[in-house]
């Protein structure tokens, strides 16, 4: 699944990859992880320790299940960082799970 963000915070220096194709999120449930050029996480415009996002993540989840996590990732950042906050996400019982780019 892909998602792509409606709106993508200007103050942050997050250069997203580009794509072809996906759709427009509109789940208002939905958190978005920011990961910026250094690797730093970023939670609702806050930087985010890597040791302390499972639990930053754990008090905005709620009900797992229908809330969808979103990582927007620098294009420089090396793809296992994303597949970190994936799996974080996944294992805790995230609905949806997608990689925010631009579009085209």
């Amino acid at each position: 699944m892909l998602l792509t963000p409606i709106l993508v915070r200007s103050e942050l220096a997050v250069k997203l990859p580009k794509a072809r194709s996906g759709e427009a999120s509109r789940d208002h449930g939905t958190i978005v992880v920011q990961i910026d050029r250094q690797g730093h996480f970023i939670l609702d415009g806050s930087v985010v320790r890597a040791g302390r996002l499972e639990s930053e993540l754990v008090l905005r989840l709620g009900r797992a299940g229908q809330k969808s996590l979103l990582v927007q990732a620098d294009r420089a950042v090396p793809v296992e960082k994303v597949v970190e906050v994936l799996d974080l996400g996944k294992r805790l019982g995230v609905g949806k799970l997608g990689v925010g780019v631009r579009g085209s």
